[in-house]
């Protein structure tokens, strides 16, 4: 047979912890003496836990009735505790920390919108008066949408891990590993999937990419995506679009340009430029002392994307321009590194918070 301690014996020491832990408990005249009564009696070293820690030893057929016992009791010491905080806070207001209750109160502390957060809420703004619908996609896509569907060819850089992110879960097939979405674009394709045309939609998230980090670029960045998708839309219309909204959020004229470029989902494509407004056009270190910072890709979608989503590029075409929402925060600020915009430093983003 398998010895085990007598009940009895248990509940004799547990009844001297009790004890001890309420004698000392109404000794304690201090909130740190009230404290070294409670690490005694319920600590992980305490007099009661180490009790407790026994009951397993009883025999099985004991042990519920004696557990239950010392259960009462560090209810018991944990009632008497919080009682007699109570007590020697009532008793000693002012011991460490003196309180005039006739003083005025200290104002809570507001927050305020991010610089960023208030710029994509201004665009969204700017494009519902363009009758443009607001849509919004998922962080964790696939090579599929990403690629695949904007007619990136096979063996394109931008699928390597030296800028896309890819998840290491196990995929069925090769063209649909998982990644974070290193841009926004592979939401064309999902949103004209499920949407008729003619069709104006905006969509804005972050994005990711695996790439060094400077005052123009970061790994974990904001874009915000216009598409347009109906007949006969002239590239005058395109250019006419950018303009307006950057006018409407800057609140005056901004000197653009379009500058002929290659992105595999557009054609033609355009990089779109906007006049540095850090320096005015002079040339600084966040133009790179050009006095020009490209803020948006943009072009007609590509007759392959537009095929993909089941439409007939003889028929539709359209305009689509891919903003870069961080470099125009720092265009309207006036910041001349974007990394500040990501630093969570309250000294930078109180200089934004209009109460």
């Amino acid at each position: 047979m398998t010895d085990h301690p007598m009940p009895d014996a248990v509940l004799a020491e547990l009844a001297a912890a009790l004890d001890a832990a309420l004698t000392e408990l109404g000794a304690a005249s201090s909130l740190d003496e009230l404290d070294t009564v409670r690490r005694r009696a319920l600590g992980r070293s305490g007099a009661i836990l180490a009790v407790r820690r026994r009951v397993g030893t009883l025999d099985p057929s004991e042990r519920r009735a004696v557990g239950a016992e010392v259960e009462a009791a560090v209810e018991a010491v944990t009632r008497a505790l919080a009682a007699k905080e109570e007590a020697l806070l009532d008793s000693q207001p002012s011991l460490e920390y003196p309180v005039d209750i006739t003083l005025p109160g200290t104002p809570a502390r507001t927050g305020g919108l991010h610089p960023t957060t208030r710029m994509r809420y201004d665009l969204d703004d700017a494009f519902a008066a363009l009758n443009f619908e607001l849509y919004s996609g998922p962080e964790i896509s696939s090579e599929r949408y990403e690629f695949d569907h904007l007619n990136f060819p096979t063996d394109h850089p931008a699928r390597e891990s030296m800028d896309t992110y890819w998840l290491a879960s196990p995929v069925t097939s090769a063209d649909d590993r998982r990644c974070l979405r290193p841009h926004l674009t592979g939401a064309s394709v999902r949103y004209l999937i499920t949407h008729e045309p003619p069709l104006r939609v905006v969509y804005p998230g972050r994005v990711y990419r695996n790439e060094s980090t400077d005052a123009r670029h970061e790994r974990a960045f904001w874009q915000y995506e216009a598409l347009i998708v109906d007949r006969d839309i002239s590239l005058t219309t395109g250019k006419f679009l950018v303009d307006t909204i950057l006018d409407t959020v800057f609140g005056r004229p901004v000197p653009t340009r379009m500058r002929t470029g290659y992105f595999p989902f557009v054609e033609p494509g355009f990089e779109i430029d906007m006049q540095c407004q850090v320096c005015g056009g002079d040339g600084c270190r966040t133009c790179h002392g050009v006095g020009w910072l490209e803020v948006m890709p943009g072009g007609r979608p590509h007759p392959n994307v537009l095929r993909t989503a089941g439409l007939d590029p003889d028929e539709w075409t359209g305009f689509y321009v891919n903003i870069g929402l961080d470099r125009l925060v720092m265009m309207r600020y006036g910041i001349a590194d974007v990394r500040a915009l990501h630093s969570a430093d309250l000294r930078l983003l109180d200089q934004f918070d209009e109460g």
